[in-house]
């Protein structure tokens, strides 16, 4: 039986040609019509998802000066998913951070990618479109926050009326110490319970008057 050779469409010869070349830019596609624009992009696609590691990098290269800026946000997305899923399944499974090694062998992608990806995914505007996501998410997180609280669950309510600016807690500067021991002056006892009684101001004149009487002490402020 004679192997019957492969015989490639014009189309299919032109996008071939194409992809041969180190960079593909805007220029190249001046003789490709709409069809075979699209056509190439299907291509690029396949390809893409078949590569792995330097030779993903060295292919969204080579594309990169003809790649829509839709594409590029959804690679990102994609790289961030991957990488971010890769880091919770690792840590869950080894019980601590992994390595960008690590990340490099469960995601396919290149120790360079994740590196690139984890120092300025928080600059790029697909973080800043997710961060908006989980906002817009922060009423119905409230609501059933409230619904825990009305059903008696105290931390919930806690939560709930602090984050709504129900609760005003006071704030002093003079910082009181836990104790297990207390201090007898004559009859009378300082016990932690007891300063936690007294004003600031109260407090600052206990700590001046134990200062001046005994200056060779640290006080601790």
């Amino acid at each position: 039986m004679k192997t019957q050779e492969l015989t490639l469409t014009h189309r299919e010869k032109k996008i071939v040609a194409l992809l041969e070349l180190k960079k593909i830019t805007l220029s190249d596609l001046d003789n490709f019509d709409l069809d075979e624009r699209q056509y190439l992009g299907t291509v690029c696609t396949q390809m893409l998802q078949g590569l792995k590691g330097k030779d993903r990098d060295d292919f969204l290269a080579k594309i990169a000066p003809i790649m829509p800026a839709s594409n590029k946000q959804q690679i990102w997305e994609y790289n961030h998913e991957v990488i971010t899923n890769a880091i919770s399944r690792l840590t869950v499974q080894h019980g601590s951070m992994p390595n960008k090694s690590q990340l490099a062998e469960e995601t396919g992608l290149s120790r360079q990618t994740i590196n690139k990806h984890l120092k300025e995914y928080q600059a790029h505007p697909g973080y800043a479109a997710q961060a908006e996501q989980f906002k817009i998410m922060a009423p119905s997180i409230m609501a059933k926050v409230f619904q825990f609280a009305v059903n008696g669950d105290i931390r919930a309510a806690k939560l709930y009326l602090e984050t709504i600016g129900a609760t005003h807690k006071q704030q002093s500067n003079t910082v009181v110490k836990s104790q297990n021991n207390h201090i007898q002056i004559n009859n009378t006892i300082l016990s932690q319970e007891n300063l936690k009684r007294l004003s600031a101001e109260q407090l600052n004149q206990i700590e001046h008057i134990v200062a001046r009487a005994l200056p060779q002490v640290k006080m601790i402020g």
